[in-house]
């Protein structure tokens, strides 16, 4: 059986989100939490990857990123020379992109380097912290599948996205 990590952006991601709703869905739904969510340090949210995966059978884990985790599983699949399942990419923050001003120190520049495991980027067209140009340069280079849902902003709880079914399904296509 599987085990999900999910890897939540910048600010956690509330109870209306749908990654506390996939948390919430099965008892194989972890999330991995950090101990800065508001100024983060690429290299501590690493670590908290590696701490929370110290245990588990790599080779069941699939994790779950959204916009800022994203960068986070592209710095670790380049850095951390494990191998896992799979990994969800989800509305992944452009952390190059002129209008990206976070605090979030040494995600960029965004790794490009091609998984050594299957993945799923999932974008779209009105994405204020990525466009779908490169959203889908991302998922080239990553090697992984693309899938474009149209007009859904970031894909987080402000665009609507909280029970999101379709989320899951897409899952599927990792296990």
């Amino acid at each position: 059986m599987s085990s999900y990590f999910i890897i939540p952006g910048l600010g956690n991601s509330g109870p209306l989100h749908w990654q506390t709703y996939f948390e919430e869905s099965a008892a194989n739904f972890t999330r991995i939490d950090q101990k800065e969510w508001d100024a983060p340090v690429c290299s501590d949210w690493l670590l908290s990857v590696d701490e929370a995966l110290k245990d588990a059978d790599l080779s069941e884990v699939i994790l779950i990123g959204h916009s800022l985790g994203c960068a986070t599983i592209a710095h670790w699949a380049k850095h951390s020379g494990k191998r896992i399942k799979g990994a969800m990419l989800v509305a992944p923050s452009d952390v190059e992109a002129l209008n990206y001003t976070f605090p979030a120190i040494g995600f960029a520049p965004m790794p490009l380097d091609r998984f050594d495991f299957k993945t799923l980027v999932v974008a779209s067209v009105n994405d204020e912290w990525v466009s779908i140009e490169r959203a889908k340069y991302f998922a080239d280079c990553w090697g992984s599948r693309f899938v474009d849902i149209g007009e859904a902003g970031h894909i987080n709880a402000a665009s609507g996205f909280y029970k999101w079914n379709e989320g899951l399904e897409f899952l599927k296509k990792l296990d």
